[in-house]
């Protein structure tokens, strides 16, 4: 009874806790592969159109390809350092002269993300932990993993769950609910593309969808190969668990 209500239930939430860190962790150090995102959604033509009209930056639309996919890399290096870096963060004028990408609300918006990234790895690596614990817990008491269909069903069945949720209140509803839930009141989070270069260089929200299909498409791909390795780990024979059953008694 312990083991169906909460071992194995406490085990397979951390173990996807954890392996969402992993698959942050993996794209981030690749910039969330901004460079595919930046061709498939056309930011060069989003960037020339919205760049002009910015009420608070000037020249943006003289810049690069090579150097908005530099800045997005600062961006993303600077919020996965806790913030370190983000007033830093400058481009080139048409006169050759640098100034700052970012204005203030958008710093503080930053900074709060990069607050909120810390949290997530501090969640992340804690539950990764607690797996590996339940692991070697698992394998030393001869525990045998559920079996994998019974396994996949229920992910399936609560990403289905999550997925109708989401499309009943609408994702721009829920987008805007979880920005209001988890960003300090008073910081503007929301920003128009004529006020702010950081929401015009990643053609907000568009490009977090794009990287929110990536980390999804990797997060499978490392919960499906984790669970091949447990159930291979796990799998133990009616006469090993008797064996280990005995020496309890």
């Amino acid at each position: 009874m312990m083991k169906r209500v909460i071992f194995w239930p406490l085990f397979f939430t951390c173990q996807l806790i954890a392996l969402a860190l992993v698959s942050w962790h993996l794209l981030a150090q690749y910039h969330f592969a901004y460079p595919v995102g930046y061709k498939l959604l056309h930011l060069d033509k989003h960037i020339a159109d919205f760049a002009p009209q910015n009420r608070y930056k000037d020249d943006f639309e003289w810049t690069t390809p090579a150097e908005h996919w530099r800045l997005f890399g600062e961006i993303s290096d600077a919020v996965q350092a806790s913030g370190k870096g983000l007033r830093e963060i400058s481009y080139h004028l048409k006169n050759g002269e640098t100034t700052a990408l970012m204005h203030e609300a958008e710093i503080i918006h930053l900074q709060d993300v990069a607050n909120l990234i810390d949290v997530f790895y501090v969640t992340g690596t804690m539950c990764l932990l607690v797996w590996i614990g339940l692991i070697f817990f698992a394998h030393h008491q001869k525990l045998k993993l559920p079996p994998v269909k019974k396994v996949l069903l229920g992910f399936l069945a609560g990403f289905a769950a999550i997925t109708t949720i989401v499309l009943i209140i609408g994702p721009t509803e829920v987008f805007y609910w979880f920005h209001v839930q988890v960003f300090p009141d008073g910081h503007q989070w929301f920003f128009y593309y004529q006020d702010s270069l950081m929401t015009t260089l990643m053609k907000a929200p568009d490009i977090f969808a794009f990287i929110a299909t990536l980390l999804l498409l990797l997060l499978i791909a490392l919960w499906s190969a984790s669970l091949y390795g447990m159930n291979r780990l796990l799998r133990f024979t009616p006469q090993q668990q008797s064996n280990t059953k005995a020496r309890k008694r």
